[in-house]
């Protein structure tokens, strides 16, 4: 018999329902995820390219870490959002702009901002 403790067995389920329900639930349309990419990596707007690698993104920069895995480091997607609307509230030393706080992107936009990259 093998024995996995409950946080290995936590994140294999995560990983499982990801994988296997995710597609089945559609968590967001295709429209929206297209306009988070593209406000994402608008050098006017987003710019998450130019601190993170993501996605396809070509050139990225390495301040900030891999977009990658976002939906098992950030299981409640308002956590994700808050983080991109302040970061600066978790870790006031954080080089990552308040995109929200200082209007860099309209709600809207940070709505759409947060469904691509969580889908990463």
């Amino acid at each position: 018999m093998i024995m996995i403790n409950i946080t290995t067995r936590r994140v294999l389920m995560a990983m499982w329902s990801m994988v296997f329900l995710a597609p089945i639930t559609g968590s967001a349309d295709e429209a929206m995820l297209e306009k988070g990419k593209q406000v994402a990596e608008d050098r006017r707007k987003g710019n998450c390219l130019a601190c993170h690698m993501m996605g396809n993104g070509e050139l990225p920069g390495n301040q900030g870490p891999p977009l990658v895995s976002m939906q098992l480091r950030f299981p409640d997607k308002e956590d994700l959002r808050a983080q991109i609307y302040n970061p600066l509230e978790k870790n006031p030393n954080s080089l990552m702009p308040p995109f929200g706080l200082h209007n860099i992107v309209s709600d809207e936009e940070l709505d759409a901002i947060v469904e691509y990259v969580y889908s990463l």
